[in-house]
């Protein structure tokens, strides 16, 4: 059995109002005895919606000027610049939006394994006196250093070194040219002149001409954009591109519509033409011949299961490849850097330095900064025997709850629990002490020099001491309404536990002796027969609300600079602020009988 950790999960408040704001279908508002359930509501650690609601306090962040934690799911991203993790070149978002999320640059991964690739000659390096100051001629290629793969394998091969981004985007897998959108539109004006697309509907198809996906879909929007320029009514005023059906705001499509397409011309209103669709391969026309479908059959006998490519590798690659030996390596992914703004009153709650080799940040409101932090441990630990531990059903277990206080001010804190446990399995729960105060988080030798000067610190001290020594001779017990130990920022009481009776099966007769012994287990939170257990129904997490008050200086507090400077009496004036939340306890794991 593996070993059990106590945690402790908070829950983030947007939860709380996404669920106040549904209403049943037809009603006109939320009544009042509503809104009282609502308030008066226990939070359930084992409902559907609490998974997306509870996180460990170092992943949330806090609003100073909501005064209230975030968490990811209620806060607002802001791309601050795009880098290249491989290289750690900043990438303009102008180019992002051009060229894509690849890095542009020399930065390349395996299609393989993802591994990085580094370029090297195929010529054997230099021997002899001086061949360390001899540079490598090309050709070049693209090696992976953990699998051995080599763009060699599909007949790649670079005349330079550098610019692998530009080269690979002018080479097939092969070794054959690619021809770039300049190139395509440059031979179709050509074949316009010679008269090949002149005859219209009659032109002859060439269905043995074969394309890949980039060509044909940039003959296709070539040739879409000559229709839509033709039957546009933007034509009759000489206008071309997005001035057409592109454009719903264009003035000439907004008079087209009442007037057609000549609308200049009072005399001919005739219709706009109809667009035709592609006819050859040099419009975009692909015609799937029955040789294409047995060529592949061919290969995948040849190749084998090896020699298809799997899902994650079809995911990456651009083209949507089915053999390895279509695969082609891949640019690496561009990282962001990312500020985080509150989504309720858009105050900027973390923001990173905009240099990319700067891992620092000019803000950062974490959580653990502002709210005290919650630990529980048993009271006397045990062995370390796992069975050890197990919580014993219907057994009193004791444990320390610890509230660290990150704040400078003195705080105030209130807790409550239910009396039970929400779940089919209610254990009971008592605080013996639900409110205490805690400690500014000064500095310790602020707190020693407070100490040597002051007689009731050191009475204090000599108490909390006397406490330790008792505990550790076993003669200390816990009372109601007192801390179980204090120090400079952090307080220590005591929670007691029952935990519930975790026997299920099926109901069968009972005599009045298992009458009574049922319903103990039911007075101590345990259901006998509960139906089976689910997974992870035996640990027992216990839901704590969370109050903490302190008053904070609002001299310290920022854009109260000016009013500070104002009004002199603002410099000792001091507000009452208040923070409430829910947290749930993970406690152990209850033995099974």
């Amino acid at each position: 059995m593996a070993e059990f950790k106590p945690y402790t999960y908070f829950q983030c408040p947007c939860t709380d109002t996404s669920f106040s704001t549904r209403r049943r279908i037809g009603d006109s508002g939320p009544s009042s005895e509503e809104e009282t359930d609502e308030d008066e509501r226990t939070f359930d650690p084992r409902a559907p919606r609490a998974n997306y609601s509870l996180y460990p306090l170092e992943h949330l962040l806090y609003c100073e000027d909501c005064h209230q934690i975030r968490c990811p799911r209620c806060v607002l991203d802001e791309i601050v610049c795009w880098y290249c993790p491989n290289c750690l070149f900043e990438v303009p978002s102008s180019s992002v939006k051009s060229e894509g999320n690849r890095c542009t640059r020399s930065c390349f991964q395996c299609p393989i394994c993802t591994a990085p690739l580094s370029i090297s000659s195929t010529e054997s390096p230099p021997e002899g006196l001086g061949a360390e100051y001899v540079a490598q001629s090309g050709p070049y290629v693209l090696n992976c250093a953990y699998c051995l793969w080599s763009s060699k394998e599909i007949g790649i091969q670079l005349e330079k070194p550098n610019s692998i981004y530009a080269q690979l985007a002018k080479i097939k897998n092969g070794g054959e040219p690619y021809i770039s959108p300049k190139e395509r539109r440059r031979i179709r004006e050509e074949r316009k002149g010679d008269g090949e697309e002149s005859q219209g509907s009659e032109m002859t198809l060439d269905p043995n001409e074969k394309l890949d996906a980039e060509s044909q879909f940039a003959n296709l929007k070539a040739f879409y954009q000559e229709q839509l320029a033709e039957s546009s009514p933007a034509s009759a005023l000489g206008f071309t591109g997005d001035y057409g059906y592109g454009s719903p705001g264009a003035l000439s499509r907004i008079m087209g519509l009442y007037t057609g397409s000549s609308f200049g011309d009072k005399k001919s209103k005739s219709r706009s033409s109809m667009m035709r669709e592609a006819q050859s391969a040099l419009e975009g026309l692909q015609i799937s011949s029955p040789s294409a479908s047995e060529e592949s059959i061919a290969r995948l006998r040849a190749s084998g299961w090896e020699g298809t490519c799997s899902t994650a590798q079809r995911l990456a690659q651009a083209h949507n490849p089915r053999f390895v030996s279509d695969l082609r390596p891949i640019a690496h992914l561009l990282r962001t850097k990312r500020s985080k703004r509150c989504k309720t009153c858009r105050h900027i709650l973390s923001k990173p330095e905009s240099k990319v080799q700067n891992t620092r940040f000019r803000i950062r409101l974490v959580a653990p900064n502002y709210v005290p932090r919650i630990a529980i441990r048993p009271l006397q630990p045990g062995p370390a025997a796992p069975q050890a531990l197990l919580l014993t059903p219907l057994r009193p277990t004791q444990f320390v709850l610890t509230f660290s206080n990150p704040l400078f001010d003195d705080v105030r804190v209130s807790i409550a629990t239910p009396a039970k446990t929400p779940g089919r399995f209610g254990s009971r729960v008592t605080i013996l002490c639900p409110q205490f105060e805690v400690g500014a988080n000064t500095d310790v030798w602020d707190e020693a020099l407070r100490e040597g000067g002051a007689g009731a610190g050191k009475g204090g001290e000599r108490e909390k001491r006397r406490t330790k020594a008792e505990a550790s001779e076993g003669q200390q017990q816990a009372e109601a309404g007192k801390v179980w130990e204090r120090g400079r920022n952090w307080v220590s009481v005591v929670v007691e536990v029952v935990p519930a009776v975790l026997k299920v099966g099926e109901e069968e007769k009972k005599d009045e002796k298992e009458e009574e012994e049922e319903q103990e287990e039911e007075e101590g939170g345990g259901s006998r027969y509960a139906g089976p257990l689910r997974e992870d129904e035996d640990i027992l997490e216990i839901p704590v609300f969370v109050r903490v008050e302190w008053e904070a200086d609002v001299a310290q507090d920022e854009g109260a600079g000016l009013a500070a400077a104002n009004n002199k009496d603002n410099k000792e004036e001091k507000e009452k602020r208040e923070l409430a939340y829910w947290c749930v306890l993970g406690v152990g794991r209850i033995a099974r009988d």
